[in-house]
């Protein structure tokens, strides 16, 4: 199970926070992502945002035409989607995902860095089933060696651009953007990312 109490408790304590401020400060850095991942989709398509926390992505990707489903491991984080954003959202593991071609997208912005290293290989199998053929999967992951806790206890998990693009081909994927930046989240701490889209 991908899913840890601990960073679940911190998000549970900061979601209104978080959902005022560093999820508002990511949306606007990630605009241009938006916009390649919903041109990747036909309009009106079924997408995921996968980990939506306040559902800011998912609204982005509604107003882009498209058809929206989320999920988030956190009840406090589908609340707000569902009273600022109208978005409903299922509360679940990433485990949980077991939809077959159903989607023509799915959007995890920084929400599988949570997930265990082991556990991401199996992850991204599911992303792929879940995706129809040429389907688009953008992946915001932070950079770094290893897992461990941050300042605020939440367990993330880093890697290379280079263990990203491995990974992915390793799950049947193809790869046509990356681009890296500096960004802080919740805990204001500066951070190196990437971010890529591929191609089921």
């Amino acid at each position: 199970m991908t899913t840890d109490p601990r960073t679940l408790a911190v998000y549970a304590a900061a979601a209104t926070r978080y959902a005022a401020g560093a999820a508002r400060r990511k949306d606007i850095d990630q605009q241009a992502d938006l916009d390649r991942f919903a041109a990747a989709a036909p309009k009106g398509a079924r997408v995921l945002d996968l980990g939506c926390g306040p559902g800011l992505h998912a609204a982005a990707l509604r107003e882009r035409g498209l058809t929206v489903e989320a999920s988030d491991a956190s009840p406090e984080m589908a609340a707000l989607a569902l009273r600022d954003h109208g978005i409903a959202v299922r509360v679940e593991p990433f485990e949980a995902l077991d939809a077959q071609a159903r989607y023509h997208g799915i959007w995890a912005s920084f929400s599988l860095l949570h997930a265990p290293r082991a556990d991401l290989p199996a992850l991204l199998a599911r992303i792929h089933r879940a995706l129809v053929p040429g389907g688009a999967f953008t992946l915001g992951m932070k950079l770094g060696r290893g897992e461990g806790r941050d300042e605020l206890d939440r367990f993330f998990a880093y890697y290379t651009e280079a263990d990203l693009r491995d990974l992915l081909a390793g799950a049947g994927f193809t790869v046509s953007h990356a681009r890296q930046g500096v960004g802080s989240g919740l805990s204001d701490q500066p951070a190196s990312y990437v971010i890529l889209t591929a191609h089921a």
